[in-house]
């Protein structure tokens, strides 16, 4: 096959203590998944259908690579959550049955240019451009399920130049990870390579460049940002 143009390299993601990488098809967030942060944003959180963004896969910034701040926002936000990458897919994937497609886990961060967000929000706009723009999904290396086993439970923060800004358990996420799976399945067709973002807790709070931001997700490999 020849192309007209040279194609985009395929977007990848390292594996925690190896030289492999795991490809990259799309990425999903879920959002307002932890009831206290939806309750910071206005919203009520009582177990409300999840809804669903998307963000490109080069908006991805690997390999502990600094994040350039973005134009056109004075408000970024971090919001720090746990990803979760697949090894299958399908439509209509039943609850007990979603672990199954999950290839692993890391540490990730959906960084909302929330000026933007809000503005498209009162207009009644796609807010696109207040999640999905370059560089936006900053990530740690990924751990296998091998390793790590199904991880149902677990202590996640964020700290902002030493700082504590974010800090819940993924017990507290209103949507399980089977159930987010079998939902978004129902709105689309999962592949291998996808990623799914599984939401943020409370904390969420703005960055500023020079600021360090420094993620966890117990058992997995923290994750290290530098705004620039």
């Amino acid at each position: 096959m020849s192309f007209v143009i040279d194609p985009a390299p395929q977007v990848s993601v390292p594996v925690a203590g190896s030289d492999q990488r795991f490809p990259v098809r799309r990425i999903y967030c879920v959002g307002r998944n932890y009831a206290a942060h939806a309750r910071e944003m206005g919203h009520d959180p009582d177990r409300e259908p999840p809804f669903f963004f998307m963000k490109p896969a080069d908006a991805l910034v690997t390999d502990g690579a600094d994040m350039p701040y973005p134009p056109a926002t004075a408000d970024l936000h971090h919001e720090i959550e746990m990803v979760v990458a697949l090894k299958g897919g399908g439509r209509d994937i039943p609850v007990e049955t979603a672990n199954k497609l999950i290839w692993g886990y890391g540490v990730g961060l959906d960084m909302t240019r929330r000026d933007i967000q809000g503005e498209a929000k009162k207009l009644g706009r796609p807010w696109d451009m207040g999640k999905g723009f370059d560089h936006s999904a900053p990530i740690s290396a990924l751990h296998p399920v091998t390793e790590t086993g199904i991880i149902e439970d677990a202590t996640i923060w964020l700290d902002v130049n030493g700082t504590r800004r974010q800090e819940s358990t993924l017990k507290a996420l209103i949507w399980s990870i089977p159930e987010t799976i079998n939902y978004l399945s129902g709105l689309v067709t999962l592949h291998p390579g996808d990623l799914i973002f599984t939401g943020t807790p409370e904390g969420v709070a703005a960055t500023v460049r020079g600021d360090v931001l420094h993620g966890h997700v117990d058992g997995l490999t923290d994750l290290r940002v530098k705004l620039i």
